[in-house]
């Protein structure tokens, strides 16, 4: 008989959280993709990723979709990965076998950010619009007429908040991790990008736990080195972002990116190595997000980050963000000195 283990809660009220702090936190800040059967020209899969039901990696996982060991109905794949990586990894990843293992001690946060599909994106945002004829009159049918889907490189992020780097070791270096946890990664996930980052919280949040995300991921311009973009976006670009957000934003965060541009390095990943910061801005509701993003204050942000921005090489997203480990209640502002 297959027994099961309950998700433990370790977020409020189910745990007393302590006070955050005015120090950088350290961020894993993973990029996640399904294992799925699309071709390997549209999009990239780590070593070793997308398993059979022998546990070894698929040539090509679009020569049949039914040898894909996580989900072989593609018309399911993306619905069950979602319910998956939430209800069963989340728990698995949470779980503590041995009572003295006090390693998920180190772990301060770990939210998982599901894009979603039906949120804006920087290929389609606010105001949508449908398609029309000469006369400004709606088909009468949507044959023909319905533009293809653009999807983003990325279905998910895992978010992991850590004091420092040397926590990240205690907490995915450990025996538990490296048997029971990335071989389920090699499963479920087609690629895992990291991003190391110093996170700077610019608007602290009230709650820790809002219900939408705008996922941006900034590269800089190229005539400007990332030491030079990152300084000009804590130092001045967010003060004015903080100016205009208004009531529309409940969290506002900064990621730089403080990882490897190098092979060989740890956490490098040829898709981030390029990625320069993620801002984080949290929201109570979509429509929140899609009114703000028509407002002449969120012009005025997008303008100023085109200023120091590489526009083609940057994207964004909508993100349904669940907390399953939170250990900081309330948040403060990070201090851009330290």
């Amino acid at each position: 008989m297959t027994k099961t283990v309950e998700e433990p809660l370790f977020r409020a009220p189910y745990l007393q959280p302590q006070p955050g702090g005015d120090r950088p936190l350290t961020v894993l800040f993973s990029l996640l993709s399904r294992a799925d059967n699309t071709p390997l020209a549209e999009r990239r899969r780590a070593d070793g990723h997308v398993l059979d039901h022998t546990g070894n990696a698929i040539a090509d996982p679009a020569a049949d979709a039914s040898a894909n060991a996580f989900e072989g109905n593609p018309n399911l794949n993306f619905e069950h990965w979602g319910e998956y990586w939430r209800k069963v990894h989340g728990v698995r990843f949470i779980h503590a076998e041995q009572t003295d293992d006090r390693s998920l001690e180190r772990l301060l946060r770990y939210d998982q950010l599901h894009r979603f599909a039906p949120g804006p994106t920087y290929t389609d945002a606010p105001p949508y619009r449908a398609p029309a004829d000469a006369r400004g009159k709606l088909w009468p049918t949507v044959i023909g007429h319905i533009d293809a889907y653009r999807r983003p490189r990325w279905d998910g992020i895992a978010y992991l908040n850590f004091a420092g780097p040397e926590d990240i070791a205690v907490v995915l270096a450990n025996a538990r991790v490296r048997e029971k946890i990335l071989p389920e990664d090699q499963a479920i996930f087609r690629d895992i990008a990291p991003i190391l980052s110093r996170q700077y919280i610019i608007v602290p949040s009230a709650t820790g736990n809002e219900a939408i995300t705008l996922v941006k991921l900034h590269s800089r311009a190229e005539s400007v080195s990332r030491e030079a973009f990152q300084r000009w976006w804590l130092h001045e670009h967010a003060p004015l972002a903080a100016e205009k957000i208004g009531a529309w934003v409940k969290r506002y965060v900064q990621l730089h990116n403080i990882g490897p541009t190098e092979p060989g390095q740890p956490f490098y990943h040829p898709q981030t190595r390029n990625i320069d910061g993620v801002t984080l801005m949290n929201f109570a509701s979509v429509n929140d997000l899609e009114d703000f993003l028509r407002t002449a204050e969120y012009k005025l942000i997008a303008e100023d980050e085109a200023r120091m921005g590489h526009a083609e090489a940057s994207e964004w997203w909508t993100a349904i963000g669940m907390v399953l480990v939170n250990r900081i209640t309330p948040e403060r502002i990070t201090d851009a000195g330290a």
